[in-house]
């Protein structure tokens, strides 16, 4: 009798989740695409190191609930991302299981194990968000006279400008841009979103000037890299942590902050907010799916908490002695 077992059917699976499933059935975007396939490229050159096969040699048997529990830990251990990151790749695991699932129900146990593996809680610290002394030290940092300096001050005033994502400024193109007129850019936010923001007068003629020194055509990058490609979100942020270093010179406390684009974008929303902006156009402003993701901001500005407190009076508390505890009440008490 033959065997009836499957023949390995992973790098078949895999293509499959990719051109039929992303691609073909759900549509879903290029960067979508993009992460889900690092994801896979990091998890098959860390199942090849330890089960010593290629990867059109691993069989689905092979990606067991340990296994990717031990790629799990390495993304934290060995490659440092946070642990959204990797509930972020975990994510993209599961969806390839969820698909695996109908197609090669013979691996069901296995599917199943790893599904029955839960994404890890983390903690959510408060948003960091600068004041608008120090963003404004950090869009006079550059050098304007040079090309690089240029481009990053036109750069950090249509992020600041727009509160726009790393990924929607560098995916910026010159007609992009509508600088006559009602000036506004358009952006192309997550989840195929389109978004369309106005543009204050100072960041019409920052990017005015820098489109007249590039002469970039309207299909180029509107902020490119040597080379006339788009910037990458290290190079983005790279330059950012240059500018920051520089204007630590006029704002000193800079010097202790741990500045990112995301934190420009935090910043352009707390303003707005301290400003009387209702928080649904402000969810509005940065392409959030939800007014309910917009309410972190309100959580993170202490000042609207203060004039909140100082609005309602504060109860007449009666004095009592203190007496002490039960000996059992006080060893809960002190854990």
């Amino acid at each position: 009798m033959k065997d009836q077992s499957p023949k390995n059917s992973f790098p078949t699976l895999l293509q499959q989740f990719f051109l039929d499933r992303l691609i073909q059935q759900r549509n879903v975007s290029k960067q979508t695409v993009a992460a889900y396939r690092d994801c896979f490229c990091l998890l098959l050159r860390f199942a090849q190191s330890h089960l010593g096969k290629t990867p059109e040699l691993i069989d689905m048997a092979d990606l067991d609930a340990p296994l990717i529990l031990a790629f799990l830990d390495n993304l934290e251990s060995e490659r440092h991302n946070k642990i959204r990151t990797r509930n972020a790749r975990f994510a993209a695991i599961r969806s390839f299981m969820h698909f695996a699932a109908l197609k090669e129900p013979t691996v069901l146990p296995v599917i199943q194990r790893v599904l029955a593996i839960p994404m890890k809680r983390f903690d959510r610290p408060l948003l960091g968000f600068l004041s608008r002394d120090e963003v404004q030290a950090i869009l006079d940092a550059p050098d304007t006279t040079t090309w690089c300096g240029h481009r990053d001050r036109a750069m950090f005033s249509m992020l600041y400008n727009t509160g726009g994502r790393v990924s929607e400024i560098i995916g910026l193109q010159v007609d992009d841009v509508l600088l006559d007129g009602c000036a506004a850019v358009r952006i192309h936010g997550k989840g195929r979103k389109e978004r369309s923001v106005p543009l204050w007068r100072n960041t019409v003629a920052e990017t005015r000037r820098w489109i007249a020194r590039t002469g970039g055509r309207p299909d180029q990058p509107l902020f490119s890299g040597w080379a006339g490609t788009r910037m990458t979100r290290p190079a983005v942020t790279a330059r950012l942590q240059l500018a920051v270093s520089s204007a630590a010179k006029v704002c000193p406390q800079l010097a202790q902050r741990d500045v990112t684009p995301h934190t420009i974008r935090h910043s352009t929303a707390m303003h707005m907010l301290q400003a009387g902006v209702d928080i649904t156009l402000i969810a509005l402003w940065l392409g959030h799916e939800s007014p309910t993701t917009t309410h972190m901001y309100v959580e993170a500005d202490l000042a609207m908490k203060e004039r909140a407190l100082s609005a309602v009076q504060a109860p007449h508390l009666k004095k009592s002695r203190y007496r002490p505890s039960d000996r059992v009440l006080h060893f809960l008490e002190t854990l």
